[in-house]
């Protein structure tokens, strides 16, 4: 479904993204992981759209999309959850999950809307709640229904174990797993390299802007370097 193609990216002269090449099939969990300041945020907002290129290819389903602006990848069927969750604080739990949906009809939004209340009860009791007042564990999962209320074919999951506790940590990503079976595609960025490899297919490690390590999850994990750097073992 996803294909990146020798990516590179900077923030002024500092190149983030070093010719990195990852490939994401369609009902996949593929995790990204590595350190802070690997470069995996900077890959995953060159996927959506919000953060330029300055070389290389970006195709889904084979059709080359780096040049296209974020909206139209999202009506293509590209989703991110952004590290930080970045909700609109001040807004009801309804009205951010609404403009999750600003691509779609009013009346398919309102059923999408239950569909999203049926995945997480809990933002159905706080609809009318202000965002900015959720718990760490409610506010990921507003996050993720924000980006379903767009219908996407492929997510984009960055941190999104960040700052949460570990019974939230692993219904996060019990989440991930229903979306996988649900038919979702996900490219799942994260530092908890434990957590991640459970659920993932595949994996790709990126240190300091490359990719250094590559295969099937349970391959990875069993892999000396990441072993060592990222497993404590």
């Amino acid at each position: 479904m996803l294909r990146v193609e020798s990516v590179t990216s900077s923030y002024g002269r500092i190149e983030a993204l070093h010719g990195v090449s990852i490939e994401v099939a369609a009902g996949e969990i593929v995790a990204l992981l590595g350190a802070n300041g690997a470069g995996k945020t900077t890959l995953i907002r060159a996927i959506s759209g919000v953060q330029p290129i300055s070389g290389g290819r970006i195709l889904l389903d084979g059709r080359a999309i780096e040049r296209m602006p974020a909206h139209a990848r999202v009506a293509l069927g590209v989703a991110q959850v952004p590290e930080g969750r970045q909700l609109f604080a001040p807004l009801a739990v309804e009205d951010n999950l609404k403009l999750g949906g600003w691509t779609r009809r009013e009346q398919s939004a309102e059923a999408d809307l239950a569909e999203i209340y049926a995945l997480f009860p809990m933002l159905a009791e706080r609809r009318r709640t202000a965002a900015g007042t959720l718990s760490g564990g409610q506010q990921q999962m507003l996050a993720i229904g924000r980006a379903l209320m767009a219908k996407p074919r492929l997510l984009l999951l960055d941190e999104p174990s960040m700052g949460l506790a570990p019974i939230l940590v692993e219904q996060i990503f019990d989440v991930a797993r229903g979306l996988q079976r649900r038919g979702l595609t996900v490219l799942l960025v994260e530092q908890n390299a434990r957590a991640a490899l459970a659920i993932a297919d595949r994996s790709y490690v990126l240190e300091t802007g490359r990719i250094t390590v590559s295969g099937t999850a349970a391959d990875v994990s069993v892999d000396p370097r990441v072993r060592e750097a990222y497993l404590g073992v």
